[in-house]
């Protein structure tokens, strides 16, 4: 591979940086994507698991999954499996490449033993609290520890004793010496372990000492032979740490940590805590609840990993900050589904309409297309009878010439089948309309070739004693702006639940992750979560934005 100026512009930073590193040895780059297991991936992890993936997949390198898992008190087998499901579910093969940071915690222990005998760490006494306030701040320069100066002996037969259990939980740590008057404050003498009496998901109670993050992370690149650790742009501040840890280790790889901007998206809760917080406080149904934008969420609303990728792929990769519009995600999975999706007649607010003059005895099977836009796709038979469905918002009495829909004396088309027109309409004591009397011109059935005259509107219907009943949901945005103040807030009404939806009974006949198109509702996906006792579809999106929000 020549890394010529073409090359280097139609590519992102990150790809034109990895390009300058190994010239012809592209096929030598070596990415990772290193989760904690202390929640459920979010589309912000996507966009780093396509980038890490990607890159490696490109250009013939290698693509590991790894745990992170250096943090028991928040981590369990449970987020493990989400997080292998999640990855795997986006196209990302890792079966031959799957390691735990866990796995390590030997070598990271014998690295620690190396740094204390070359007087580059230490055992320290003082709290957390106390740390924080020896450490300084942006304008004032930390002070060392009054441990600092402890003996390496000294030092060898405390970590000895801590990592043996001998001393409670935050009673001491384990130090890096590098800086207490450097600028960057991560770099003022770092905990890099710390105790906890706490079982580990993988380890068990082996070790009652764990390794921080930054100390953790950066051998776990470097034991992998990681080349080009990608991660996003609040671990730019670590980098420094980064590469101490990297030089000190004694460990041959050298890894160079490159940073991008997080994803940032309106209108939606982005973050594990944020997400963790709305999981806890029950006001979400769990962390695949399908108005999250957790993977395992975003594919339960009916998200294919084709419009994910999409969407990352049209979002790119910079090193500024930004916020995306949600409707660009929006508009990805609508560019997916609609030359695929099972179109569907199905009425989510039903309203009886009965044919006068139509056989009572009789049952017509009709062709309907199977997807409006892609005629392979083929077509397929529906039930026709005396009585129908359609949607109530389809049918006002007294309309302007503006409704094309149903109304008082005015034809309209059934889609697929005829032109009606309304003559009675029922109420109840109430005076709301339950039940509409037309008639049916036998003349204007769909592919006769009729051309009498014209009408401008057609609807959808589902023959009565042919429909299955189904309950839909349909989500809103967790954040909008608030009308008034003009900030953004949690949306209160999130959720909306129809159950007497009205579905032709081919539904049935299409697998359980078929994606349909109810005509005129949106594009729906069945929820196999909660469809054990009862039909469940989740609106994955409407067909448009029919609301503009920041």
């Amino acid at each position: 591979m020549k890394n010529d100026k073409k090359e280097l512009t139609d590519t992102n930073f990150i790809i034109r940086n990895i390009m300058i590193d190994l010239g012809d040895n592209m096929n030598k780059v070596h990415t990772r994507f290193p989760p904690e297991p202390n929640g459920f991936l979010h589309i912000g992890h996507a966009k780093s698991i396509i980038l890490n993936y990607g890159i490696a997949k490109t250009y013939g390198g290698n693509f590991n999954l790894r745990f992170d898992d250096t943090n028991p008190a928040k981590e369990n087998e449970m987020y493990v499996a989400s997080i292998k499901e999640d990855v795997s579910w986006l196209g990302a093969k890792f079966e031959d490449r799957l390691f735990y940071a866990s796995n390590y915690f030997d070598t990271m222990y014998e690295i620690a033993i190396k740094l204390i005998k070359e007087n580059k760490a230490f055992v320290c006494d003082l709290t957390g609290d106390e740390i924080r306030e020896y450490r300084g701040s942006l304008f004032e320069a930390g002070k060392k520890s009054p441990y600092y100066s402890r003996t390496i002996e000294e030092n060898l037969e405390l970590f000895k004793a801590m990592k043996e259990g001998k001393f409670a939980d935050g009673e001491k740590t384990l130090r890096a010496k590098i800086d207490m008057s450097s600028p960057n404050i991560n770099m003022r003498d770092p905990v890099i372990y710390r105790i906890a009496h706490i079982d580990h998901h993988n380890t068990g109670n082996k070790w009652c000492i764990y390794p921080t993050y930054d100390y953790a992370h950066s051998l776990e690149d470097c034991i992998e032979g990681i080349t080009h650790s990608i991660c996003t742009l609040e671990f730019e501040d670590h980098r420094p740490l980064y590469n101490w840890v990297v030089e000190n280790s004694g460990l041959p790889s050298k890894p160079r940590q490159m940073e991008f901007a997080k994803l940032n998206i309106t209108n939606t809760i982005m973050g594990k805590r944020h997400i963790k917080e709305l999981v806890d406080n029950g006001e979400v149904d769990g962390w695949d609840d399908p108005r999250l934008a957790t993977i395992s969420g975003l594919r339960r609303r009916g998200y294919t990993k084709e419009a994910i990728w999409d969407f990352c792929d049209k979002i790119g990769v910079s090193k500024a900050d930004s916020v995306v519009d949600v409707e660009l995600l929006e508009y990805c999975i609508r560019e997916d589904l609609k030359n695929r999706s099972q179109s569907i007649m199905a009425v989510v607010d039903p309203l009886k309409v009965v044919i006068t003059n139509y056989d009572e005895n009789k049952t017509e099977m009709l062709l309907i297309e199977n997807n409006g836009v892609n005629e392979e796709m083929g077509k397929r038979e529906v039930p026709f009878s005396r009585e129908i469905y359609i949607e109530r918002e389809d049918f006002k009495e007294n309309a302007s010439n503006k409704f094309f829909r149903l109304t008082n004396g005015k034809e309209v088309r059934l889609k697929g089948a005829y032109f009606i027109k309304c003559n009675e309409v029922i109420k109840d004591d109430d005076g709301n309309i339950i039940e509409l009397r037309v008639t049916y011109d036998v003349e204007t059935k769909s592919g006769s070739g009729f051309t009498g005259r014209k009408v401008k509107g057609t609807i959808h219907w589902v023959s009565l004693k042919h429909a299955i009943t189904a309950e839909a949901r349909f989500f809103d945005y967790l954040l909008i702006e608030d009308e008034k103040t003009k900030e953004i807030v949690k949306n209160k009404e999130t959720l909306k639940i129809l159950n007497n939806v009205k579905i032709e009974k081919s539904v049935l006949d299409y697998p359980n992750d078929t994606k349909f198109q109810f005509i005129r509702n949106g594009y729906f996906c069945i929820d196999n979560k909660l469809s054990d006792d009862k039909l469940i579809f989740n609106r994955t999106v409407s067909l448009k934005n029919k609301f503009k929000r920041k």
